[in-house]
């Protein structure tokens, strides 16, 4: 049908316009997440002026892609610009729970997180445009909870401007919601995983199963597991117990007995 072959041209013109974008980013313009394997697979790193989602593998793992989306801004905001604004449904907080300050602490974070608490999905994406236009600020979380609280297409359009003009990271966590259509940079899913105990029966470092589901850049798909390091702000290889290990999506991970 000449409509289907007008569709396929221009989704290769697009990706094609995609792959220029991502060869012009300068290692200057990236950060890396601070696994070899990971920063590797993804060509050095993340660009910093972008929209990046990050969705919960199920609904019991929010927690984890709050984390690991906190971890994300902080890397962003790792260049001396520090503060990050972080903004939050009401409905969210009230099913999932809220960020608390002691959390904030412990991952590292504190002082450098300023909280906006809102009604709904509507309210919460102005807030993050609002947000993501000044250039003082390291980075912006914008958190979505449920399916209705999806920015459209057109929306994440303007985020995403909005982050590349002003030159701050966006980190759009969704929880209990399935991918949709977006502007974003690239997409994660997001699953928690078993820490180490450290010495004397202490609580290990936060660890991750990631999944990377999309890059515009035309990266493959891959799968890892990491931790997060407190003290250096960076994630890091799991212990031998949880090593990295980079598979296509496709391929479902191993488990032990």
């Amino acid at each position: 049908m000449p409509e289907q072959d007008t569709l396929a041209r221009l989704r290769r013109s697009l990706a094609r316009i995609d792959a220029r974008e991502w060869a012009g980013t300068g290692p200057s313009e990236r950060f890396e997440l601070g696994v070899w394997a990971v920063d590797e697979a993804l060509d050095g790193g993340l660009p910093r002026k972008a929209m990046h989602e990050v969705f919960a593998a199920s609904m019991g793992d929010s927690g984890a892609a709050c984390g690991f989306g906190l971890g994300l801004a902080l890397r962003m905001a790792a260049e001396g610009r520090r503060i990050i604004v972080w903004v939050q449904q009401a409905m969210g907080v009230r099913e999932h729970g809220g960020v608390h300050p002691y959390g904030l602490t412990e991952f590292g974070a504190e002082p450098s997180i300023i909280l906006v608490q809102v009604r709904d999905g509507l309210q919460a994406l102005r807030a993050a445009h609002e947000a993501v236009r000044c250039p003082a600020l390291g980075a912006v979380v914008l958190e979505l909870w449920g399916p209705s609280g999806a920015p459209s297409l057109t929306v994440s359009r303007k985020l995403s401007r909005a982050a590349a003009t002003a030159g701050v990271g966006l980190v759009v966590l969704r929880l209990d919601a399935e991918p949709q259509p977006s502007a974003a940079f690239s997409r994660w899913s997001v699953a928690a995983a078993p820490s180490a105990t450290l010495e004397a029966g202490a609580p290990g470092h936060p660890r991750f199963d990631l999944t990377l589901l999309r890059h515009r850049g035309g990266i493959a798909s891959g799968r890892w597991r990491v931790e997060w390091n407190r003290d250096e702000l960076v994630f890091r290889e799991a212990a031998l117990s949880g090593a990295v290990v980079s598979l296509p999506a496709h391929r479902p991970a191993q488990t032990t007995a």
